[in-house]
């Protein structure tokens, strides 16, 4: 049985959860499909094409086996490209075209989570107002049929392999020729730490056609390692990896591949705002960085706005999450924006954040310039950065705290535009949260402390 209030199922990375759980229960994910397909046919006034794919949990087979299932009884014709990542589905979606593209991931979770993000044929996210309506039939809908479901699973769809490994195919020549066009890697050596996720074979071949010599690392999954002590976020076993094989860099993908995050030729670690500093210079200097702009988050470091700064490029910043980076890429016409995790956005090319994208990018600047990866960092330093919670009794808008104002605002005269304060309230916890950036890290530290007693003495609560 589902549980009684489901009115929010779809977050900012679309449905997430425990595979075989509710909302992740084979008969909720089929009531998905064929929702979806519903929705869709009534905007498109036909039955609608749909294009599928996963990354490499166990449960990711028989999860999209039940969603095709539901949205072909909804009346959808629905293809697979069965392992793919990310952005590949959000690429097919525009380029078949389909009327939706649904990728079976978790992201950068273990492997015992799944979810279900759904694109439209723009390569964006699905509109709120559908998934609204998806929530609305879930809701609504009966326990189903016992001959629909199979010792817990759906009933399964016939696989198309040949046909998967075309829509493939037709995804890493894209990126060969569309994207990385011209680029040569010859003579360059990369590792590539796929993650043992949706990458596993994409990445190193995509590199490999554009002649660099590729040593792949965490490309053999089992269905249970994705992401585990490998892949973006565990990136010292390619830290030790590259200097072994005296590697020009490596690049570290997550399960889905729609972020990347790197590591120069000395081992050093090179996260989101560096590599956006190292991108953004290039692109500046080959006349390419419409506007002067960049659109980061409100978590980046002062260092990337300093360092755009002085070649005349303004950081524009969101709130965290890739939904919020790509709105307000939308809205000031930017060509690039990102956040710290490696998650990047180049609109031109994907609404979709795209690590092998990425990856071809800052290749290619390294190749412009014929400089290494950790001579083009060279011009970003990372700022100190503080960051103190506090627990509170009740959320008050900060601007009602007058001693907290005073002193935030006594603080940022400190800070100059050498450094940041941000003060806001986390989303799931009872915590206030001070981040400060400076150039002095025991000033900070002094600073947010301080800050932290003002804004407790106010709401009344201990420290956590």
């Amino acid at each position: 049985m589902k549980p009684e209030n489901i009115s929010r199922l779809f977050g900012t990375d679309g449905i997430r959860g425990e595979a075989g759980k509710f909302p992740l229960d084979s008969q909720t994910v089929r009531t998905i499909g064929r929702s979806l397909a519903v929705h869709l046919a009534e905007r498109t006034g036909r039955d609608p094409r749909i294009v599928t794919g996963r990354d490499t949990r166990e449960s990711g087979s028989w999860i999209e086996k039940a969603l095709i299932a539901g949205a072909r009884a909804g009346g959808a014709e629905v293809e697979s490209a069965e392992i793919i990542t990310t952005p590949g589905i959000a690429f097919l979606a525009r380029s078949l075209p389909a009327d939706a593209g649904v990728v079976i991931s978790a992201s950068h979770n273990p492997y015992q989570d799944n979810g279900i993000k759904v694109f439209d044929p723009s390569g964006r996210k699905l509109d709120e107002a559908t998934e609204r309506r998806i929530e609305k039939d879930i809701a609504a809908s009966a326990d189903g049929n016992a001959d629909e479901v199979v010792n817990g699973h759906a009933a399964e769809p016939a696989s198309n392999e040949p046909h998967a490994a075309e829509l493939r195919r037709r995804y890493l020549n894209y990126l060969e020729h569309d994207v990385a066009h011209d680029l040569s890697l010859s003579g360059l050596t990369m590792v590539v730490d796929c993650a043992n996720g949706a990458a596993y074979e994409l990445a190193p071949e995509l590199f490999g056609r554009l002649g660099a010599r590729v040593i792949a690392i965490n490309n053999e999954p089992d269905g249970r390692n994705i992401n585990r002590e490998c892949g973006s976020l565990h990136i010292e076993g390619l830290q030790r990896r590259v200097i072994e094989e005296q590697a020009d860099l490596g690049v570290a993908f997550d399960g889905d591949a729609d972020r990347a995050l790197f590591v120069d030729a000395r081992g050093n670690f090179v996260d989101g705002d560096a590599t956006m500093w190292v991108m953004a210079d290039d692109l500046k200097s080959r006349n390419e960085l419409t506007g002067d702009a960049v659109v980061a988050t409100v978590m980046s470091n002062i260092g990337l706005e300093i360092a755009l700064r002085s070649r005349g490029i303004e950081l524009t910043r969101a709130d965290v999450g890739d939904k919020y980076v790509l709105e307000k890429l939308i809205s000031t016409g930017a060509v690039m924006g990102g956040e710290q995790s490696g998650h990047i956005i180049f609109p031109r090319l994907s609404l979709a954040g795209d690590g092998m994208i990425t990856t071809i990018i800052l290749l290619r600047a390294m190749r412009h310039h014929n400089k290494t990866l950790a001579e083009l960092v060279g011009g970003f330093q990372r700022y100190p950065q503080v960051l103190v919670n506090v627990r509170v009794h009740e959320k008050r808008p900060f601007e009602e705290l007058p001693a907290v104002q005073r002193l935030a605002h006594e603080i940022e005269q400190q800070l100059g535009d050498r450094g940041r304060l941000l003060l806001r309230y986390s989303g799931t916890e009872s915590l206030a949260r001070v981040m400060i950036e400076g150039e002095s890290e025991s000033e900070i530290k002094s600073q947010a402390n301080a800050l932290a007693e003002a804004i407790r003495a106010e709401l009344g609560s201990d420290q956590s």
